[in-house]
């Protein structure tokens, strides 16, 4: 009989338990939003280096756009090998504009957005409070 009374006082209650397990849960929703957050945090400073080389490329294609243009008008107004110059620019800034669009898009296709470490973090807690209560 005393040997009982021993165990039950060993072994939590049911409203212990419960108790730890919304502390446990508690902790775990906040670890998963401190990853969540570190996770977007580092996709969305990926994104932004790419927009930042789409930028760039987009601002060298236009100065190719004028370069050329300038290197038309030039080669139309005057016909003289000055136009060679104009032109060979504009391809330059052309070429280099349409490399950094090229690898900066590439880039992006491959950047996950998605925090996916985080979903499949919260799917394993789901089944883990799933083993618990159950």
């Amino acid at each position: 009989m005393q040997e009982r009374k021993q165990e039950s006082k060993d072994d939590p209650s049911i409203g212990e338990l419960f108790a730890e397990l919304a502390s446990d849960t508690s902790t775990l929703v906040r670890q998963e939003v401190a990853l969540a957050q570190a996770e977007l945090s580092r996709n969305a400073a990926r994104v932004g280096k790419q927009v930042g080389l789409l930028a760039v490329g987009g601002v060298l294609g236009y100065a190719a756009l004028l370069a050329i243009v300038a290197a038309a008008i030039m080669g139309l107004a005057e016909v003289i090998p000055a136009w060679v110059s104009a032109l060979v620019v504009g391809l330059v800034f052309a070429a280099l504009a349409g490399w950094l669009i090229t690898k900066a898009l590439h880039a992006l296709k491959r950047t996950e957005i998605a925090p996916r470490v985080t979903i499949e973090t919260l799917k394993e807690d789901a089944q883990w409070m799933k083993d618990q209560v159950g």
